[in-house]
């Protein structure tokens, strides 16, 4: 404990500024805490699986924004094009006209699926996510207009995710009633020894499982994560009229947290779907950062977005004021966690060796005395908080990786500090120069060796096995039928069949999928 005779006046108000706010920042996770095991046992309105199945399939559209993502497209849209179970949608895919691997990429799947299409944005990228979005909605508009359509839900996507074979049935049955509504979203696991993703799984764990669907039963807006978010059509409607034609913001580097926001402002109702239904996880899944410089690219630009432009454009609102100090605390956090690590293994080593913690020599002359009783006080909350976090990592990937979990706490402080200051010296650079931030986009990765999906009985059989239409009738209307369009449009506009055959024909499409 000798290095603390030679602190300064100066120095012990550091130490005290971070001690208090590590006890603050630690009583406002206990606070989450003790709401969780509240309200944990409060049951959740999930439909029964004939409820869900039989309920009837508004039409929906998947906006999936790319930007050098030839490596994986493919393979996403074709494994989620075959294990998606519900019948009633589209993919919108929105590429830059300098990319041509990845509209190629594209091109292929459509020329197999007529669920998939297009959407070129008009210049070259990269832009930012929110901007592509929005090209993908025009893109959208037109087929609407050249098909007589309309789209009733949107729900957006990434390049790299694993679509649960049901999200789709549980967004079209919760947005009956709310205008909003989340997936949970999870990381694949890996392997123990990559900490920086094995970060991300006991992050996303703890977030899924406790701190959104907390922050819904409490009454806070619910930030979108970005994938898995299902929004209603007229919902989307207003905020393009309020905000000058644009669904997404093209300017923010976290368009989805501020939707999430723009949609609870305006009134509407949101909901999260817990992350397990009947014991099966419902959830997005896909592969996070697996790197340093990678993980550092993508927490900067949460940060910069979701911190520092969300405290730009929306100040300390009034009736949010409290969620946004739970969302932009990290800011602060996150620069002295690194220092608090090391200054609580310090002191618990010479503590250890004195045998008399706290109180050796000058550092009892030097430091107040109920400083030590502070940093008791936030250890015991942060012991609370880690056991909480391997708790909900284990539900997801057992104990043996969970155990890991106080290890990777340490290495995420590194990390995040490291994203906190690039973010900061990005956003200042921005504002220097009056220019607006630059998208960070990640690398993205797919799993290989999926497991094969069970094959989807194609429309045209169900409608002949309800009767609806005979085979030569089918036959007919298949020569017939223009280019990208779907057989069942093409029957309801030729008149062959009703279209309340062809919602009948989906549900049972999509019950015999599940039946698998």
């Amino acid at each position: 404990m000798f290095l603390l005779r030679y602190l300064g006046p100066g120095m012990v108000v550091c130490l005290v500024f971070l001690a208090i706010w590590i006890l603050v920042s630690g009583l406002d996770d206990l606070f989450i805490n003790v709401v969780y095991f509240l309200r944990r046992s409060k049951p959740f309105p999930w439909p029964t699986k004939q409820e869900l199945t039989e309920a009837s399939q508004r039409r929906i559209a998947i906006l999936v924004p790319l930007w050098h993502e030839h490596e994986v497209i493919g393979a996403m849209l074709r494994h989620n094009l075959a294990a998606i179970r519900y019948g009633n949608y589209d993919f919108f895919v929105g590429v830059y006209p300098n990319d041509p691997l990845t509209r190629a990429a594209v091109e292929e799947v459509m020329r197999d699926d007529g669920r998939v299409h297009l959407a070129v944005c008009p210049h070259d990228g990269p832009t930012s996510k929110g901007d592509c979005l929005n090209w993908s909605y025009k893109g959208m508009v037109e087929y609407e207009d050249r098909r007589g359509i309309d789209f009733e839900i949107l729900v957006t996507h990434d390049a790299e995710d694993l679509v649960h074979p049901q999200s789709l049935h549980y967004i079209n049955w919760f947005m009956r009633d709310h205008q909003m509504v989340q997936i949970p979203v999870v990381a694949l696991r890996t392997r123990c020894r990559e900490w920086t993703h094995g970060l991300y799984c006991d992050e996303f764990a703890e977030y899924q499982f406790k701190d959104i669907p907390m922050r819904a039963g409490l009454g806070g807006f619910l930030p979108s994560n970005g994938v898995g978010t299902g929004f209603d059509r007229s919902a989307l409607e207003t905020l393009r009229h309020r905000h000058r034609g644009m669904v997404f913001d093209p300017e923010c580097l976290t368009e989805d947290y501020e939707n999430g926001f723009r949609i609870h402002a305006a009134g509407y109702r949101q909901i999260f779907v817990p992350i397990a239904a009947g014991g099966e996880p419902v959830a997005t899944r896909e592969y996070f950062p697996r790197s340093w410089r990678a993980a550092i690219r993508q927490r900067s630009r949460w940060v910069a977005g979701i911190t520092l432009q969300g405290w730009q454009r929306h100040g300390w609102r009034e009736g949010q004021l409290y969620w946004f100090w739970r969302d932009r605390k990290g800011l602060v956090g996150n620069l002295l966690s690194p220092l608090a690590n090391l200054l609580f293994l310090y002191w618990s080593a010479g503590a250890l060796a004195a045998r008399t913690p706290f109180h050796a020599g000058a550092f009892a002359l030097t430091i107040p005395g109920w400083l030590p009783r502070v940093w008791c006080i936030s250890a015991a909350l942060s012991l609370l908080q880690m056991g909480l976090r391997i708790r909900f990592s284990a539900r997801l990937y057992g104990l043996q990786f969970a155990a890991a979990a106080p290890g990777r706490m340490l290495w995420g402080n590194v990390i995040n500090c490291a994203a906190t200051i690039q973010a900061l010296r990005q956003f200042a650079a921005a504002q220097w120069n009056r220019r607006s931030l630059a998208w960070q986009k990640t690398a993205h990765a797919y799993p290989r060796n999926l497991v094969p999906v069970s094959t989807r009985p194609r429309l045209g059989e169900v409608l002949i096995r309800m009767q609806f239409i005979s085979a030569p009738e089918l036959e007919e209307a298949l020569r017939h039928k223009p280019k990208g369009e779907r057989i069942g449009e093409y029957l309801v506009q030729t008149q062959k069949i009703s279209a309340e055959h062809l919602g009948q024909a989906l549900n049972l499409q999509s019950e015999l999928t599940a039946g698998g």
